[in-house]
């Protein structure tokens, strides 16, 4: 939106010509939408409270919940606008992208919302069925697949790129729908199960949609793009601008989060970051990248899958309580301690998967 009025503006005034820039816009973005949090978070915190829109505590998780019970949630709406608003105002509304990530993040913070309403009006931790929102979720995510296969202007578009071997380029035909909506319905999934502690969700979040950020930057480059031996692909580099804003909302968001939390993104937050971040991913061709990056998630995940299969083949649970954050305070960390050694293990992942850039 702001773009084209400053191009327009540019003609007469060359200072504008700096917001033809990417990274500056990116910078814009983070900074947009960390002020609607600021300005807004507080207000938002007091009107979830008045309305008592309040957390729910599992009766069988750790005892150090209860004192949870009542917390203001689906925080995570302010992100939404946060991250729409900023992309709005500072991406290219003509781009492709941008479109179809704003359409599966929102979609997805519908859903979320729809659980969420649900455990508030039942007083419960259980909102919608595991099957009516996993047949929504795929619903989004095979319509967002479906766009990008058929929208794609070519073939790396849809290949399947192993990291490190450069010459390595998996033609996926067809299949690359699949793996988009495994992407993006799995990452969603993902987050949502990591988001179960003040923080331990959203910073994760932020790191890997920044190096995502920073791989659409490369891809979206012809120079970079064949310096580091990635496809370059038209329009990616957008898609940075969708990055910072996301970086900056779930800044303003931990802000208000971090031990102990004022306020719970609920899954209106948790399935859309999770989504944004598959579709992101998608996007640049870093699927098998983003299962390292978002090692965390994965972990988390595996872990609630693990458990699960323990106890139905062998009667007996693998750890004391899934997901694994859970297994770790039953044996005493203090949360905080779970929080930060959480988000270190995410920032070494993220250099790792960084690391592939140059590696190969």
């Amino acid at each position: 939106m702001l773009t084209w009025l400053f191009e327009q503006l540019s003609g007469q005034y060359g200072f504008f010509n700096v917001f033809r820039y990417l990274t500056f816009r990116g910078i814009c973005g983070v900074l947009t939408a960390l002020s609607i949090f600021f300005v807004f978070g507080p207000r938002m915190i007091r009107t979830l409270s008045d309305y008592q829109i309040g957390q729910t505590v599992r009766d069988d998780g750790p005892p150090t919940h209860f004192d949870k019970v009542g917390t203001p949630t689906m925080g995570g709406a302010l992100i939404l606008i946060s991250v729409v608003a900023s992309t709005l105002l500072w991406g290219d509304l003509g781009n492709r992208f941008i479109w179809v990530i704003l359409f599966t993040t929102a979609a997805f913070g519908v859903i979320g919302w729809r659980d969420d309403y649900r455990k508030l009006v039942h007083n419960s931790s259980r909102g919608m069925s595991a099957r009516n929102k996993f047949l929504s979720q795929s619903a989004v995510g095979l319509l967002a697949a479906l766009f990008l296969y058929f929208t794609a202007d070519t073939a790396a578009e849809t290949a399947l790129l192993v990291p490190i071997f450069k010459d390595i380029v998996i033609p996926l035909g067809s299949g690359f729908v699949v793996l988009a909506w495994l992407v993006i319905v799995g990452t969603s999934n993902s987050v949502n199960l990591t988001d179960g502690l003040d923080g331990l969700a959203i910073m994760p979040a932020v790191m890997v949609a920044g190096a995502l950020g920073i791989f659409a930057y490369a891809s979206g480059n012809l120079i970079y793009a064949d310096y580091l031996g990635i496809p370059y692909i038209v329009g990616a580099g957008e898609v940075l601008v969708f990055c910072s804003a996301l970086m900056g909302a779930g800044l303003g968001f931990l802000w208000f989060n971090t031990y102990p939390a004022q306020v719970f993104m609920g899954d209106i937050g948790a399935l859309s970051l999770g989504a944004a971040i598959g579709v992101v991913a998608v996007i640049v061709r870093q699927e098998i990248v983003l299962f390292i990056m978002g090692g965390v998630f994965v972990m988390e995940t595996v872990s609630v899958i693990l458990q699960v299969a323990t106890y139905k083949l062998l009667g007996r649970r693998l750890f004391r309580m899934a997901p694994l954050h859970h297994h770790f305070e039953l044996k005493g960390w203090p949360e905080p301690r779970v929080i930060v050694r959480f988000w270190i293990i995410s920032l070494i992942l993220v250099l790792v998967g960084l690391a592939t850039l140059k590696v190969r």
